[in-house]
């Protein structure tokens, strides 16, 4: 079972406070979540820290890391049409049905595009390579500048194919039971996605992509 001490998201995390002057007194761990195979999740901590001006910073952080997230765009080989392929799941905040993106959670030791690759494949069952993906943010973002040291990385990937083809991801049973998750993968246009999710990652992610590709038209219905 790994230590928190000794998870490459803890090191890194203390090694950006320090190296942003703050003096660390105390870490607690209050609450550990732990993979199946042992690796820290997530973690609720207690931090005694002081900043350079003197000042305390609030004392509780959410530990979780990076992610990676993936706009899976599927291209009709006959009338050039767009889908993306969104996970519907669970979501404990609230308990609703979420729409979002395929995406995992990246330790700072590994290499992010491969796990964007490995989640497409896991949450949706499109199998693709690394070198496939292209990255939509040009360093770390973070989504939320307050309590949490969460931050993003953002992909996306093209694939031509049949309409046949595409429509076999809709409403496909993509559970996991080691990682407690119950998928199902949605197939819809890009409108029709972005009233469907309601994560700022989610919406973020279509007008990067947008965006990146010129198609203009497409962000005017968003």
């Amino acid at each position: 079972m790994e230590q928190l001490q000794d998870a490459p998201k803890f090191k890194f995390w203390k090694k950006q406070l320090e190296l942003n002057g703050l003096r660390v007194h105390k870490i607690s761990d209050h609450f550990i979540r732990r993979r199946h195979n042992g690796e820290v999740l997530f973690a609720l901590l207690m931090v005694d820290a002081d900043t350079p001006e003197g000042d305390k910073i609030p004392p509780i952080c959410f530990l979780k890391g990076h992610a990676a997230s993936v706009l899976v765009c599927l291209i009709d080989d006959k009338t050039s049409e767009k889908f993306v392929v969104l996970v519907r799941q669970r979501r404990i905040s609230d308990g609703s049905q979420t729409y979002e993106h395929p995406a995992g959670m990246v330790d700072v030791d590994d290499d992010p595009t491969d796990t964007a690759a490995r989640e497409v494949g896991e949450e949706i069952g499109l199998s693709i390579t690394p070198d496939e993906l292209t990255k939509l943010n040009p360093r770390l973002w973070y989504p939320s500048t307050g309590t949490s040291d969460e931050a993003m990385h953002y992909y996306f990937v093209e694939k031509t194919m049949s309409r046949d083809e595409i429509m076999r991801f809709h409403l496909k049973k993509m559970d996991s039971e080691s990682e407690l998750e119950r998928i199902t993968s949605v197939v819809a246009t890009i409108p029709e996605a972005h009233k469907l999710v309601n994560n700022v990652n989610g919406l973020l992610i279509h007008f990067l992509y947008l965006q990146k590709v010129g198609d203009y038209e497409t962000m005017k219905l968003l």
